[in-house]
């Protein structure tokens, strides 16, 4: 019962057009084209086993005169993918075909060609076969041998496709042509490879029958296609027909030989392939590695996800022997001819030299003709096993190191049989690409105890291997440019990290990843080097398949916090003597002494590292470094300085901004309040994470919070009373000011800051009040900051907490000092807000960035927000005839209570008013017809 491939089937992926462009069904695939078109194994033989449909199945493309352009081996449940350039499209046919066996019979494959427009790409004219273009570098003369050269898509395999020459006419009289005209046709000629190669001797017969000729002729060409009749156009897709514009001859003869043009087929420069997919009988499929006490990792699958190298230009000599006198191929010389042939096959382009040679023995002459006969045996090999001819030169040397007589007579003066075996051969040379593929890296992560590691390939086998030098089935082990092990089969690695070796200090792993010396940082890992090597994927026995590296388990943990108590920075202006005295020594040079020496402050610092971990996850080792308040805290002063600094600025900055909106007369102070900051971070390395899923990489994995309340804090204390004069000042100035806003205006310019009276003199009391209103701000940033990221891991995988407040706090103390019989005078007003600046009164500063496309722009913010305020005033006065009503008293009269017992009275008065809110910045860019926006940074 027949085994094997019956029939292969087009998958329905990739294109393949219907029978109205050609296809027929299990025979023809007409497919578009550059685009891949797949097939498979669509039925097996009836006496195929489940065992054989599993093994490795080739593929091959025949040309038409039944050689393989290309063969390549893959499993049997792969897909094979074929595509055809435009180039190589037309009605040239191709051969698709499975084997099982590697048998091609022709009954189970597939005709397929490529279905494409046919167009003119390119066109050069040379002095010789495959050279340059030389249309605006030379003239020829006529008779003088000319090489035309047209690349071409659709066309492929066409025979008889036309090429005319056309002689470029000249306009008479301003009267252009109606046509240039023909001076020669060419026909039957081949289109090879996607090429017309065409070889003119004869142009002297086109300088016979041209009349009128000029001093310099120019010529190009139309071409005919063979089906249609018409004019092929070029890619440009405007119509154009006329190609190989412009051959320039000028009016002299060279030569008056008249030859037939003749089809050429193109010069092919044979190369090595480049970065195919090997599958090489020498091979090992899969590499195993399982860490002592874990599970078998597949850290290699049938060269899947690597990478190779294709720089890697190699040089092969096989030899084949033959016996005395004989050119019969040995059945060990067969086995061998087969795997080179199954390797050529599959590695194409590449040129094969047979050098044939034979042994003193018998006349040089005969010997010659032996040496040749020899190596054209191989080459008929080749050529029966499908290679392309085309690839194969093979040469007879005859004897080597010659030892005939001057009269031709055999001339042995020694015996020596060995030498007589070894000549009798044939060389089989040619180059390659070897596959070179990156190293294999494993990466783990281990203490100072060492941990056994198994690598183990898996059908591992050299047998077929076709290399001068063969491959073994040795595994060899290095470790710091020392061989460690060799073995057959597989290697165990005592893996250890570098942190064990010598009871070195861990600060050198302070980043775990990195070892520090006095002069560099290096990688930690110490790296195990395992040399496999196989034909397939790893055939530079120079570079290592796997590097095993192996980083310490170190920990880290750091801590550090600092709080401070006193005021960083202090600014004021306008205050009183004896206010400016109290703020000289909080700013002064007493002053910055007694902000750094941070009375109440606490300061610590602590760095530990911990390794060597045991399976139960604790550490076995550990040091601790500590450093003491009174050393550390001068080390950090210049950060402080820093910050002091930054406090200097944004009391400065803040003070000026205050200041340019026009209260020059203002009262204020200004002060910034320290940090309290507190950090910790633990990082160590461990296995990363790419979408959720862990990988073989490893990683500095970093977990950091960071906590600062506050990060910088500023208050600033202003008259709220002079506040609302200037701002209702401005708002007058500017013609905004509301009626309402005019007569709180007055009533404080006239009344609250200059005191208030109650009562006259017929009543025999006088009571006089200062009400003062302290608005007290204070700006706060506080910030949580929490990260926690593995350096290796993609960005899904990292997980960020950011909590930034900045809050603005706005109190309002208000009271009354009361001079004479006034018992109470109260100001009630609602003082605490938030930033929103909800409630009845608030004031906004501070500073904005906004950014666009165009740049980043500063933005001062200071405005006014509004004021509500209720004043209620109650006096207790004398008994008198008359009564006198506070002034601002505007709900109801005051109310005379009082009996015989009792003289006085109680007066109250209610005064509500409305200050509305009032931007500052933008009232001064209405004013002035100017921005406040200041760029930082323009494009």
């Amino acid at each position: 019962m027949a085994k094997g491939i019956k029939k292969i089937v087009w998958t329905g992926e990739g294109t393949v057009y219907n029978a109205s462009k050609g296809s027929i069904p299990g025979q023809l695939a007409v497919v578009a084209p550059s685009q891949d078109v797949w097939f498979k194994i669509g039925e097996w033989e009836a006496g195929t086993t489940e065992q054989d449909k599993n093994k490795n199945i080739k593929w091959a493309i025949f040309n038409p005169k039944g050689i393989i352009d290309f063969q390549k081996t893959i499993p049997s449940n792969f897909k094979y993918g074929f595509k055809i350039p435009r180039k190589l499209c037309g009605p040239y046919l191709w051969y698709i075909e499975a084997s099982w066996s590697g048998n091609f019979d022709g009954k189970s494959g597939l005709k397929i060609r490529g279905e494409s427009p046919a167009r003119i790409v390119s066109s050069k004219w040379s002095q010789n076969e495959g050279g340059p273009d030389v249309r605006k570098t030379y003239q020829f003369s006529y008779g003088e041998l000319i090489w035309l050269r047209l690349t071409t898509e659709g066309l492929n395999g066409y025979s008889n496709v036309e090429v005319r020459v056309f002689r470029k006419l000249r306009s008479m009289m301003g009267l252009w042509p109606k046509d240039d005209e023909v001076t020669r046709k060419i026909y039957r000629v081949d289109v090879i490879d996607g090429e017309i190669n065409l070889k003119i001797p004869n142009t002297y017969s086109w300088y016979q029958s041209m009349k009128d000729r000029e001093d310099v002729e120019e010529f190009y060409v139309r071409v005919v296609h063979p089906v249609t009749g018409k004019y092929i156009e070029d890619t440009g897709g405007k119509g154009d027909t006329a190609h190989a514009r412009f051959l320039r001859i000028k009016d002299k003869v060279k030569s008056q030989v008249m030859e037939a043009p003749q089809n050429r087929t193109p010069v092919t420069i044979y190369q090595p392939d480049k970065n195919e997919a090997r599958f090489e009988l020498c091979k090992f499929e899969q590499i195993n590695l399982t860490e002592a006490g874990g599970k078998p990792v597949l850290i290699f699958d049938n060269g899947k996800g690597v990478k190779n190298i294709s720089d890697k230009r190699e040089k092969t000599l096989e030899s084949i022997y033959f016996k005395f006198d004989s050119t019969e191929l040995l059945p060990e010389s067969l086995k061998q001819l087969n795997n080179i042939l199954q390797f050529l096959l599959e590695h194409r382009h590449s040129t094969i030299q047979l050098d044939g040679f034979a042994c003193v023995i018998g006349k040089q002459n005969h010997n010659n003709i032996l040496s040749e006969n020899r190596a054209k045996t191989v080459r008929e090999f080749f050529i029966k096993g499908k290679l392309d001819p085309n690839r194969i030169k093979a040469v007879g040397h005859g004897e080597v190191n010659p030892t005939d007589d001057k009269m031709g007579g055999d001339n042995i003066k020694y015996k020596n049989e060995y030498d007589y075996t070894s000549n009798r051969r044939v060389d089989i040379a040619f180059e390659y690409y070897s596959h070179n593929a990156h190293t294999i890296i494993y990466q783990t992560i281990l203490g100072s105890t060492p941990k056994n590691i198994l690598l183990q390939p898996v059908n591992f086998d050299t047998k077929a291997c076709f290399i001068r030098k063969k491959h073994n089935k040795i595994i060899t082990l290095y470790n710091l440019n020392e061989k460690k092990a060799q073995n057959e089969g597989s290697i165990t690695i005592p893996a250890v990290s570098a942190i064990g070796r010598n009871d070195l200090m861990p600060i050198q792993y302070l980043w775990p990843m990195n070892k520090a010396t006095l002069t560099s940082f290096y990688s930690s890992a110490n790296e195990y080097l395992v040399h496999i090597h196989s034909c397939r994927y790893f055939s530079v026995e120079n570079n290592p398949t796997v590097n095993v590296q192996v980083y310490p388990d170190i920990k880290w943990t750091l801590t550090f916090f600092i709080n401070l108590t006193n005021d960083l920075s202090v600014k004021w202006q306008n205050q009183p003597a004896a206010k400016h005295k109290e703020l000289q020594s909080k700013s002064g040079k007493i002053g910055a002494e007694r902000r750094w020496k941070q009375k109440d402050a606490s300061f610590g610092f602590g760095l530990k590292g911990e390794w060597d971990k045991s399976s139960s996850g604790s550490y076995q080792r550990s040091k601790e470094l500590k450093a003491e308040y009174e050393t550390k805290f001068k080390k950090l002063y210049d950060l402080f300085a820093s910050v002091g600094a930054m406090s200097d600025g944004i009391t400065n900055k803040t003070k000026g901004q205050v200041r340019n909106i026009g209260f020059k007369g203002l009262p204020m102070t200004f002060a910034v309040k320290p940090p309290n900051l507190n950090l910790k971070g633990e990082w160590n390395l461990e296995r990363a994470k790419q979408k959720g899923v862990e990988i073989e990489k490893i990683g500095t994995k970093v977990d950091i919070s960071f906590n600062a309340d506050p990060l910088i804090g500023l208050e600033v204390t202003i008259d709220l009373l002079c506040t609302a004069v200037g701002l209702v000042a401005g708002a007058i100035s500017g013609g905004t000011a509301a009626p309402g806003a005019v007569r709180l205006y007055g009533f404080i310019k006239d009344k609250m800051n200059t005191g208030m009276e109650f009562g006259n003199d017929d009543f025999g009391a006088k009571v006089s009040a200062d009400v003062y209103i302290d608005l007290v701000i204070s700006s706060v940033i506080k910030t949580t900051i929490g990260f926690s990221f593995n350096t290796e891991s993609d960005k899904s995988d990292d997980q960020k907490k950011l909590e930034l407040t900045n809050t603005l706090k706005v109190e309002l103390k208000a009271g009354v000092w009361v001079k004479g019989e006034a018992n109470l005078v109260i100001v009630k007003v609602e003082g605490y807000f938030e930033m929103s600046g909800k409630g009845y009164a608030s004031v906004t500063f501070g500073h904005g960035l906004k950014y666009d496309d165009k740049g980043l722009n500063y933005r001062p913010q200071l405005g006014f927000d509004g004021l509500n305020a209720e004043y209620v005033i109650k006096g207790k006065v004398g008994m008198s005839a008359k009564k006198k009503i506070p002034r601002g008293q505007n709900k109801k009269a005051a109310e005379l209570k009082g009996n015989s017992e009792d003289e006085g009275i109680i007066a109250e008065g209610k005064y509500n008013e409305v200050i509305p809110k009032f931007d500052v910045i933008k009232s001064l860019e209405e004013l002035f017809g100017i921005s406040a926006d200041i760029p930082l940074i323009r494009n």
